[in-house]
């Protein structure tokens, strides 16, 4: 696998501080020992509103200047509202993302079924707000109707994919989907050769060594990209920890499954990229958020984790006898 640096990472929504500007995204990508980029789709990184042809290819041009890719663009599209306007909306933004991830040179843009958006709320990002007002609007609508109006969504916008030259990598980010299976459903139902899938192992649902294998297998070439998230820690001994956290707390460690996945992805053949994400909310240090710098130092640590997983892979065919 290659490996990527997410825009959201330095969107200003998770640390104090202000976003980065794409041009020093490719430099921090860079200085980190990042192959490439990927693009957040909305403000103040890459909505297309703000992006014209031109612009589009000036910065690729500075990203090749500085042997960085710009792999893919990331979606924040839901195509799951009851409205139709709305969901009409929602196709013209993924139409004109798709123009501009061509325009970027980029052969992915990374899409959802459904998504319940961030909040600024006061300062800093939440999910709490919208995740907390989706349930309210779906909740006179069976999820065989929302999970139609999505797959008309995507058919429309599979068709503009292919006319352009562009992919899209259907994630499994909740909500509606669940795990693999439902991505693997909306592909045979959409049945275009643009949509591919972006199965990823922090949001699989089973992230035992024998789920994270299924669900590999499962996709098989459908997979076009991934992400890795989390936080870092170096220890005493010089080797890296990766943990989650929710609400705050110290969850799970994260070396045993993306050790797992990387080895999972090395049998499936995928060769593509994982971007590393951070977006989630960040530690609160003598009642400040805390800053850029934070940001800087899991970006940093991120790179090296992931390396050291992607080095450790088993060729796949010692693996052909697990």
């Amino acid at each position: 696998m290659k490996l990527g640096l997410y825009s959201i990472t330095y969107m200003g929504l998770w640390y104090r501080g202000e976003a980065l500007t794409l041009p020093q995204l490719i430099a921090r990508a860079k200085e980190y020992g990042y192959d490439g980029i990927e693009i957040d789709g909305k403000r103040p990184h890459g909505n297309p509103l703000d992006w014209s042809t031109s612009r589009c290819r000036d910065l690729r041009a500075r990203a090749d200047g500085e042997g960085i890719d710009i792999y893919a663009v990331a979606a924040n599209n839901d195509f799951s509202n009851p409205v139709p306007e709305v969901r009409e909306a929602q196709i013209c933004y993924l139409r004109d993302l798709i123009r501009m991830t061509a325009d970027f040179g980029a052969p992915t843009l990374r899409v959802f079924l459904a998504w319940w958006g961030i909040t600024r709320h006061p300062q800093l990002a939440t999910y709490d707000i919208a995740e907390g007002y989706w349930p309210i609007v779906h909740e006179k609508f069976s999820t065989d109707e929302i999970w139609g109006w999505c797959r008309e969504a995507l058919v429309e916008c599979a068709r503009y994919a292919a006319d352009a030259g562009v992919t899209l990598a259907l994630q499994n980010h909740k909500p509606l989907i669940n795990d693999h299976n439902d991505l693997l459903r909306m592909v045979r139902e959409v049945d275009s050769p643009s949509l591919k899938l972006c199965l990823d192992a922090p949001l699989m649902p089973d992230r035992s060594t024998e789920g994270i294998f299924e669900g590999a297998k499962a996709v098989g070439p459908l997979q076009v990209l991934t992400h890795f998230g989390g936080e870092f820690e170096r220890l005493a001994d010089g080797s890296i920890r990766g943990f989650e956290r929710n609400d705050g707390v110290v969850g799970e460690e994260t070396n045993r499954y993306y050790g797992d996945f990387a080895r999972a992805m090395d049998e499936i053949g995928y060769i593509g990229y994982t971007g590393y994400e951070l977006c989630h909310q960040l530690p609160v240090v003598d009642g400040r958020t805390v800053g850029v710098e934070y940001a800087d130092e899991q970006a940093r640590l991120a790179a090296e984790f992931m390396r050291e997983r992607i080095a450790s892979v088993t060729p796949a065919a010692a693996l052909s006898g697990r």
